[in-house]
């Protein structure tokens, strides 16, 4: 070695640099180039499963290799069909067809070209046998019982690992033990049988999985003979074999696994251990295995060398072997032949080194062949490195080094390239380049150059090359621009200088605002159970916003962007939200944002509160009767300060196990000293408080007692109740449990008359309430009530003055009078009974009025009481609500606790007139171009004697300008109608009518309604259809004294134009007697007839004239499904066939309102009102006679005005 080292120093540093330049670039494939092998295929077994088997080897080269190969050092013959060669590469594949055992050996790859030849390193190829077991007879053993036995199992060869397994028939595992033993070979050992050893089916089974094949021995029998006596005896090594002596040489390769084993008969068993000579088992590496007989040592090294000794012993001796443990190692690289690049003239060195043990032997080769055989001369060859000097285009070649011992091969190409060319430029001009402002940026400009070049870089507008400061030019040519500023985008060129000549490109570099990030809020902190939202605010540079991308993560593992396992955890584009929050989403959360050129991240930390854990570690002190210490431990805050400590106990005898608060202590303080009440079993416990709540409470302190003593306090809260007159049912409330003090708590009562020079009477006893009967009704007494235990009585009792039971008052109040103060308010005076006419404590005074007659019709009215209380003493009270007009009568009492004395005697008195409340209802019956027909109700409640109604009206449109009101006084009480003129046409007006007394008018009701335009028809009420056989159709009114108008039309309104109209005024009951044998009037009877006649005739004339023009399609289906219903009346009634679709008369002329909607049905005239029936009943008289409606199609009508329908032709 020391020879090669003093060799190398006759290199000059100018060599050493060539050699370095030369390894740091590769030949681009357009230069001439030795092969190299890029791919190649290393051992292959052929398993018998597989269809072929693909042995590689593929090398680049120019001019492009050919290839061949060697079998155990021959040439190998591909004329066998089984092989097919690949055209692009030396890769053969061998089909699988059977009998590829002459395919087995060690093949090696030759790559060659006109400059020179790569060599592979072997690949040995096998083909494994089926492993089986021979066939033999084996004989049965028979030994005593005692005896060691070993059942050998000698598997197969074949292709490991190999698997041994000892088992039965039914493949049940034999069992092992300290006693029985299966060694690394396979062999079964018994250190001594037994009866239960014998057995007929003792099975080895070897598996070979790579081939996925087991195989079984034949079964062995074993017959262990009973024996009287048994003889101890001492140790003897079975394992390693007798043979071998006591000791034995193992070689184990380094860093694989050392496996020694021991076994030993004798009786009792032996019990086997192990030691290093001269040192101590390596720790951590070694382990005993199979109750201690197998010492296993991975991962050996040279440390592991040595003699390891086994020492089987047993109470009658011992037996030892040693193992002399020798670590090999194949061989591996110290220095490694490069390949290089050389110019001419120029001079190299290769270096080859390798270490192993045994040392490997070097081996040099120059294409493949022997270096003995090389045809460069000046070439110096030694083990270790190969010099050449002076070198020349055809000393072009590939140099192999190959190092071997006994465990091993290594092989290396280094490739000798001796090229002079123009520099070579491998990076394309124009190239486009992109950075953010304070990046750094590369601009590339990879070459190859032999000799070697210079390269320098150059911006468009300058003409010095870029280099110190921020510019730095690596040896590949790449230019490196720390920092990035605004200022360095534009055009720059790289520069190739060699001997040979030169070579350049151009490229640009646009710059761009760097991306930056805010997370918001910054350090939040969230209590648990919350919801967490982060925000992420990004600013970027707008020719990277469509690339930008932005991530969540936490402490450094990101959150899936397509959701996350956590359904808590929402990510919304710049937000995430967790909800629920609890202590493990606490940590460092980071949005980081990715364009196609930089990235950015900024973080926040969140912090989770949560209540408090429970204080730990109660201790009491101090311990005395009335007081104690308790001391404790805070736990943890979870990120939220203490704040304070409630102090809980337990000890209610009457309520164990409820917790009381006792004490609240500020959250810097762990101490407390603790007041205590007497004979109470105290424990303590106690919760932490922080701004997110409590924590749970503390495990229970020890228990501690106070004595018993008397009581410190009586009851609080003394009161009476009464139920009858005279009589005191005194209650108090009785103290807690904890307010006793000690055993046998009672209550001592005493009372006597407040002032009177009298002794106390006085009573105990052990409930909360006491009975006592006293001479007189509600007189005052002194009471007091103190509390007694066996230990003494309590403080002295304090007296409060409760009075006896109550009695009713005897004794009414005198009305004095009533003072009206409108027509519903009056105002009662009345004498207060004297004070001893109460028996007991005045509450206040009942009125009790109720009408007996309305003043309007002198009708009487039936008792309805109403009352009213006026508590306290007083003598006057104000009564509202009552009806104008109208007579009552009053009474007024006193009442106490106990309840209602006496009424005095009923006082008579009447309110006056009030004005009427507003008509029931207004509705515009008929309106014309210039008139218009108005009806009402009258009010609800007159409040005295009707003389008129106030008719206003005005003009009105859509926007806030109203007209003038106008005024119509009417005279008359019980005209409920008005018919108005000199309206003007097509103006919407509003309608008011106001009811009157002598004392006003009252509210007044509105309507709405719009006169018609000239050309249009009045439009007025309407009924539903008639039946054709009905001589009458009665018509009912709610109101008397009102006009209505009455119109027959028929029932489908071909046209709006009615067969009969006739105005009808309704009379009162109270006029039904200037009528009353109207209906037994000859003329009467005719003209109705004639009316019936006229009618009957005319709708006769119209369903004759619709049956010309066609029938609707109900009649069609009626036609076709006919109802037996329908079919009994049809010839009855009038308008059966009216159908909702409005279609037009088959024949007849189209209608004129073709913009009628043909959908929209008119057989009720409910269809067109405003939400219901109007004023008559569903009987089929005028309903909605008085609705209104508007409609497409039709002349607009507002509020309550008469119903209006689409005009037909």
């Amino acid at each position: 070695m020391a020879m090669l080292l003093h060799g190398a120093r006759l290199t000059t540093p100018l060599l050493f640099f060539l050699l370095m330049f030369s390894t740091a670039v590769e030949i681009p494939l357009s230069v001439p180039q030795v092969p190299t092998i890029v791919r190649q295929s290393h051992a292959q077994v052929a398993f018998p499963f597989d269809e072929y088997f693909q042995i590689e080897c593929e090398a680049k080269g120019n001019p492009e290799p050919t290839f061949t190969w060697t079998k155990d050092g021959k040439p190998f013959d591909f004329s066998d069909p089984r092989i097919a060669v690949s055209n692009s590469s030396g890769s053969f594949r061998i089909l699988n067809e059977g009998q590829l055992a002459h395919f087995q050996g060690k093949y090696r790859c030759f790559a060659s070209n006109t400059l020179g030849v790569a060599m592979s390193e072997e690949m040995e190829f096998i083909v494994p046998n089926v492993p089986k077991f021979p066939k033999e007879k084996i004989d049965p053993l028979e030994v005593e019982e005692g005896d060691p036995v070993v059942l050998p199992c000698h598997p197969p060869p074949g292709l490991p690992p190999l698997h041994i397994y000892w088992m039965n028939i039914e493949l049940e595992h034999i069992e092992q033990d300290e006693r029985v033993y299966m060694s690394q070979a396979g062999d079964l050992f018994f250190a001594h049988v037994e009866d239960r050893d014998s057995r007929s089916d003792y099975c080895c089974f070897a598996a070979f999985p790579r081939l996925r094949t087991i195989v079984q021995k034949m079964p062995m029998k074993l017959t262990v003979r009973s024996s009287n006596s048994i003889k101890q005896r001492k140790p003897r090594l079975l394992l390693p074999p007798p043979d071998r002596g006591r000791e034995s040489s193992i070689t184990v390769l380094q860093g694989d696994t050392l496996l020694l084993e021991c076994f030993a008969e004798g009786l009792p068993t032996p019990q086997i251990e192990w030691k290093k000579m001269g040192g101590d088992l390596p720790k951590g590496r070694e382990s005993k295995e199979n109750y201690g007989k197998t010492l296993k040592i991975e991962s050996v090294s040279y440390h592991d060398r040595g003699t390891y000794r086994c020492t089987a012993t047993n109470a009658l001796g011992a037996a030892t072997h040693d193992f002399h443990v020798t670590v090999e190692e194949p061989p591996r690289w110290t220095k490694r032949p490069q390949s290089g690049v050389y110019s001419t003239g120029s001079s190299g060195i290769l270096l080859c080194e390798a270490e192993g043990e045994p040392e490997p032997t070097i081996q040099w080769r120059v294409n493949g062949a022997p270096i003995e055989k090389n045809p460069f001369a000046g070439d110096v060859v030694s083990p270790g490195e190969v010099s050449f000097t002076n070198l020349h285009p055809n000393h072009t070649a590939v140099y192999q080094c190959e190092a071997s011992n006994v465990h091993g091969t290594i092989l290396a190409n280094a490739n000798i390239d001796v090229v002079d060319a123009l520099p070579l430029i491998q990076t394309q001009d124009a190239e486009s380049y992109a950075a953010v402002v304070g990046s750094s940026t590369f601009l590339r400009c990879e070459f190859f150059a032999s000799p070697e070049a210079t390269v320098s870089w150059l911006r468009e507008e300058q003409m010095k090359p870029l280099e110190g400061g921020r510019f730095e030019t690596d040896e590949n040519g790449t230019l490196h621009i720390n920092g990035t500023v605004a200022e360095d985008g534009g055009a720059y060129s790289c520069w190739v200088i060699n001997a040979k000549g030169r070579a350049a490109i151009t490229a640009s570099l646009d710059v761009h605002n760097a991306t930056t990030l805010r997370v918001f809020p910054k350090s939040p902190r969230v209590p648990r159970s919350h919801t967490l939202e982060l925000h992420c605010e990004s600013q970027c540079d707008s020719h990277l916003r469509q690339s930008l991308t932005l991530s969540w993560s936490k402490g450094g593992e990101a959150f899936n962007a397509n959701g996350t396992g956590d359904s808590r955890v929402i990510i919304d584009g710049p937000t995430l939200t967790i909800s629920n929050v609890s202590l493990e989403d606490q940590g460092v959360y980071a949005c980081s944002a990715q364009t196609t050129l930089d990235s950015a991240t900024a973080a926040t930390h969140v912090t989770v509160l949560d209540v408090p854990d429970p204080p730990e570690h109660l201790h009491l002190s101090e311990k005395h009767d009335r007081s104690v210490r308790l001391t404790w431990e805070a736990g943890d805050d979870h990120n939220s300060d203490i704040h304070e400590f409630i102090v809980e106990f337990e000890g209610n005898r009457e309520e164990p196990g409820q917790w009381e608060e006792l004490s609240r202590v500020p959250g810097a303080e762990t101490t407390v000293l603790l007041p205590l009440a007497p004979y109470v079993t105290y424990q303590f416990r106690v919760i932490a408080v922080n701004e997110v709540g409590r924590s749970l409470p503390s495990q229970p302190s020890e228990q501690h007692e106070t004595p018993p003593m008397a009581p410190d306090r009586n009851p609080q809260n003394i009161r009476v109740q009464a139920s009858q007159p005279k009589e005191m049912i005194i209650r108090w409330e009785p103290l807690k449990s904890m307010e006793q003090n000690g055993p046998g708590l009672e209550y001592r009562v005493a009372w006597k008359p407040q002032g009177a020079p009298v002794e106390w009477e006085e009573e105990t006893v052990t409930n909360h309430t006491l009975r006592v009967m006293t001479p007189t009704v509600y007189a005052p007494y002194e009471v007091q009530v103190q509390a007694v235990n066996r230990l003494g009585p309590g403080p002295e009792p304090q007296s409060v003055v409760l009075y006896s039971g109550e009695d009713y008052p005897d004794s009414a109040p005198l009305v004095r009078g009533v003072d009206v103060v409108n027509s519903t308010l009056v105002k009662v005076t009345w004498s207060p009974i004297p004070k001893d006419r109460v028996h007991g404590r005045l509450k206040g005074y009942q009125v009790t009025w109720w009408k007996s007659r309305s003043l309007v019709d002198g009708r009487t009215h039936p008792k309805q009481v109403n009352t009213l209380r006026f508590p306290g003493q007083r003598s006057s009270g104000m009564v509202p609500s009552l009806d104008a007009f109208s007579e009552f009568h009053l009474t007024v009492l006193a009442y106490n606790a106990k309840g209602a004395g006496p009424e005095s005697e009923p006082f008579t008195f009447q309110t006056p007139e009030g004005v009427p409340e507003q008509p029931t209802f207004l509705k515009v019956i008929k309106v014309d171009r210039d008139t218009a027909t108005l009806s009402w109700g009258l009010p609800k409640r007159a409040n005295g004697n009707l003389t008129g109604y106030l008719l206003q009206y005005q003009t009105i449109n859509d926007t806030d300008e109203i007209g003038d009101l106008k005024d119509v006084n009417i005279t008359a009480p019980l005209k409920a109608s008005w018919h108005l003129s000199n309206l003007s046409a097509t103006t919407k007006y509003k309608f008011y009518v106001r009811a009157c007394t002598a004392r006003g008018c009252g509210k007044p009701v509105t309507e709405e309604s719009t006169t018609l335009g000239d050309g249009s028809k009045s439009i007025g009420t309407i009924s539903e259809g008639v039946n054709l056989t009905q001589k009458i159709h009665p018509v009912e009114v709610f109101e008397p004294g009102a006009e209505h108008i009455v119109r027959l039309l028929t029932k489908n309104w071909v046209d709006n134009n009615s067969i009969f109209e006739d105005v009808i005024e309704t009379r009162g009951r109270e006029y039904a007697g200037l009528y009353d044998d109207m209906a037994t009037q000859g003329w009467f009877i005719g003209l109705m007839c004639a009316v019936a006649l006229l009618t009957l005739t005319l709708l006769t004339v119209c369903f004759v004239r619709r049956n010309r023009g066609g029938k609707y399609s109900v009649k069609e289906k009626e036609d076709l499904h006919p109802d037996p219903e329908v079919q009994s009346g049809k010839d009855e009634t009038f308008g059966d066939y009216s159908d909702s679709d409005e279609k037009p008369l088959k024949g007849s002329l189209p209608s004129l309102n073709r913009d009628a909607l043909a959908t929209e049905s008119a057989d009720s005239l409910v269809a067109f009102g405003e939400g219901g029936p109007g004023p008559f009943g569903e009987d089929g008289s005028f309903i909605g006679a008085y609705a209104g409606s508007k409609e497409k199609g039709s002349v607009e009508s507002t509020g309550s005005s008469a119903a209006t329908f689409p005009l037909r032709a």
